[in-house]
Protein backbone atom coordinates (compact mmCIF):
# COMPACT_ATOMS: atom_id res chain seq x y z
CA UNK A 1 0.00 0.00 0.00
CA UNK A 2 1.34 3.68 -0.78
CA UNK A 3 2.48 5.77 2.24
CA UNK A 4 0.19 7.81 3.23
CA UNK A 5 -2.62 6.21 1.87
CA UNK A 6 -4.51 5.15 5.33
CA UNK A 7 -4.02 8.81 6.25
CA UNK A 8 -6.84 9.72 3.80
CA UNK A 9 -10.15 10.14 4.95
CA UNK A 10 -12.81 7.81 3.79
CA UNK A 11 -14.82 8.73 1.03
CA UNK A 12 -18.60 8.14 2.07
CA UNK A 13 -21.26 7.19 -0.29
CA UNK A 14 -23.73 9.05 0.51
CA UNK A 15 -23.68 13.15 2.06
CA UNK A 16 -26.43 15.26 3.25
CA UNK A 17 -25.22 18.70 3.73
CA UNK A 18 -28.04 20.67 5.94
CA UNK A 19 -28.58 24.21 7.41
CA UNK A 20 -31.41 26.20 8.84
CA UNK A 21 -33.85 26.54 5.44
CA UNK A 22 -31.87 24.75 2.87
CA UNK A 23 -32.07 28.06 0.43
CA UNK A 24 -28.03 28.87 0.45
CA UNK A 25 -25.61 27.03 2.19
CA UNK A 26 -26.62 23.45 1.85
CA UNK A 27 -27.64 24.10 -1.50
CA UNK A 28 -24.21 25.70 -2.51
CA UNK A 29 -22.12 22.86 -0.95
CA UNK A 30 -24.51 19.88 -2.32
CA UNK A 31 -23.67 21.43 -6.07
CA UNK A 32 -19.79 21.66 -5.07
CA UNK A 33 -19.89 18.28 -3.66
CA UNK A 34 -21.59 17.10 -6.98
CA UNK A 35 -19.42 18.74 -8.93
CA UNK A 36 -16.35 17.01 -7.44
CA UNK A 37 -17.31 13.76 -6.46
CA UNK A 38 -21.05 13.55 -8.22
CA UNK A 39 -20.32 10.01 -9.73
CA UNK A 40 -18.64 8.44 -6.59
CA UNK A 41 -21.20 9.85 -3.76
CA UNK A 42 -24.66 10.35 -3.15
CA UNK A 43 -25.15 13.99 -2.18
CA UNK A 44 -28.09 15.84 -1.04
CA UNK A 45 -29.22 18.84 1.30
CA UNK A 46 -31.81 19.39 3.56
CA UNK A 47 -33.07 22.74 6.13
CA UNK A 48 -34.73 22.33 9.53
CA UNK A 49 -37.38 25.13 8.54
CA UNK A 50 -39.13 25.88 5.36
CA UNK A 51 -36.87 28.44 2.64
CA UNK A 52 -37.12 30.32 0.03
CA UNK A 53 -35.26 29.58 -3.30
CA UNK A 54 -32.07 32.20 -3.71
CA UNK A 55 -31.36 34.10 -6.41
CA UNK A 56 -28.69 34.99 -5.54
CA UNK A 57 -27.12 30.70 -4.87
CA UNK A 58 -28.23 30.43 -8.80
CA UNK A 59 -25.88 32.97 -9.93
CA UNK A 60 -22.39 32.16 -7.94
CA UNK A 61 -22.89 28.48 -8.48
CA UNK A 62 -23.73 29.17 -12.49
CA UNK A 63 -20.47 31.18 -12.61
CA UNK A 64 -19.21 27.78 -11.51
CA UNK A 65 -20.85 25.67 -13.86
CA UNK A 66 -23.04 24.30 -11.26
CA UNK A 67 -27.13 24.88 -12.51
CA UNK A 68 -28.84 24.65 -9.31
CA UNK A 69 -32.38 26.29 -11.03
CA UNK A 70 -34.43 23.35 -10.27
CA UNK A 71 -33.21 23.24 -6.73
CA UNK A 72 -36.11 23.71 -3.99
CA UNK A 73 -35.50 23.98 -0.56
CA UNK A 74 -36.70 20.81 0.81
CA UNK A 75 -37.12 19.99 4.63
CA UNK A 76 -35.56 17.19 6.70
CA UNK A 77 -38.25 15.43 6.88
CA UNK A 78 -39.72 15.54 3.15
CA UNK A 79 -36.43 13.70 1.99
CA UNK A 80 -37.03 10.16 0.78
CA UNK A 81 -34.22 8.89 2.35
CA UNK A 82 -32.66 9.81 5.36
CA UNK A 83 -30.05 7.52 5.68
CA UNK A 84 -26.75 8.89 5.07
CA UNK A 85 -23.00 8.15 6.22
CA UNK A 86 -22.16 11.75 6.69
CA UNK A 87 -24.61 14.17 7.64
CA UNK A 88 -22.47 18.15 7.54
CA UNK A 89 -24.48 21.00 9.13
CA UNK A 90 -23.20 24.33 8.09
CA UNK A 91 -25.59 26.08 11.01
CA UNK A 92 -26.33 25.71 14.61
CA UNK A 93 -30.12 25.02 14.25
CA UNK A 94 -29.35 22.47 11.60
CA UNK A 95 -26.40 20.64 13.65
CA UNK A 96 -28.50 20.53 16.82
CA UNK A 97 -31.55 19.31 14.58
CA UNK A 98 -28.56 16.27 12.87
CA UNK A 99 -27.42 15.57 16.51
CA UNK A 100 -30.82 14.45 17.47
CA UNK A 101 -30.73 11.73 14.54
CA UNK A 102 -27.55 9.95 15.81
CA UNK A 103 -29.80 8.94 18.71
CA UNK A 104 -31.35 6.23 15.79
CA UNK A 105 -29.09 6.17 13.45
CA UNK A 106 -26.03 5.66 12.97
CA UNK A 107 -25.00 8.19 11.57
CA UNK A 108 -21.39 10.73 11.35
CA UNK A 109 -22.62 14.30 11.93
CA UNK A 110 -19.53 17.11 10.91
CA UNK A 111 -20.77 20.94 12.02
CA UNK A 112 -19.04 23.26 9.56
CA UNK A 113 -20.18 26.80 11.21
CA UNK A 114 -20.83 29.17 7.99
CA UNK A 115 -22.15 32.69 7.79
CA UNK A 116 -25.46 33.30 6.35
CA UNK A 117 -24.75 35.44 3.25
CA UNK A 118 -28.43 36.71 2.75
CA UNK A 119 -27.90 38.84 5.74
CA UNK A 120 -25.21 41.19 3.64
CA UNK A 121 -26.29 44.64 2.60
CA UNK A 122 -25.22 46.94 0.13
CA UNK A 123 -25.71 46.69 -3.74
CA UNK A 124 -26.15 44.10 -5.83
CA UNK A 125 -22.41 43.61 -6.47
CA UNK A 126 -21.87 43.60 -2.38
CA UNK A 127 -24.30 40.69 -1.63
CA UNK A 128 -22.62 38.84 -4.78
CA UNK A 129 -19.72 38.68 -3.46
CA UNK A 130 -20.75 37.84 0.23
CA UNK A 131 -22.39 34.80 -1.55
CA UNK A 132 -18.85 34.11 -3.61
CA UNK A 133 -17.10 34.32 -0.23
CA UNK A 134 -18.98 31.47 1.33
CA UNK A 135 -19.26 29.71 -1.65
CA UNK A 136 -15.42 29.59 -2.27
CA UNK A 137 -14.59 28.52 1.44
CA UNK A 138 -17.39 25.83 1.21
CA UNK A 139 -15.27 24.72 -2.16
CA UNK A 140 -12.33 24.76 -0.18
CA UNK A 141 -13.47 22.79 3.00
CA UNK A 142 -15.00 20.11 0.27
CA UNK A 143 -11.32 19.68 -1.03
CA UNK A 144 -9.87 19.50 1.93
CA UNK A 145 -12.29 16.99 3.61
CA UNK A 146 -12.67 15.17 0.34
CA UNK A 147 -9.26 14.69 -1.82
Amino acid sequence: MPPGLLDRPRLPSSVLFMCTHNAVRSPMAMGLMRQSHGRKVYVASAGVREGETDGFVIAVMQELGADLRRHYPTLLEDLEDTNFDLIITLSPEAHHRALELTRTQSVEVEYWPTEDPSVAEGSREERLAAYRMVRDRLADRIADRFP
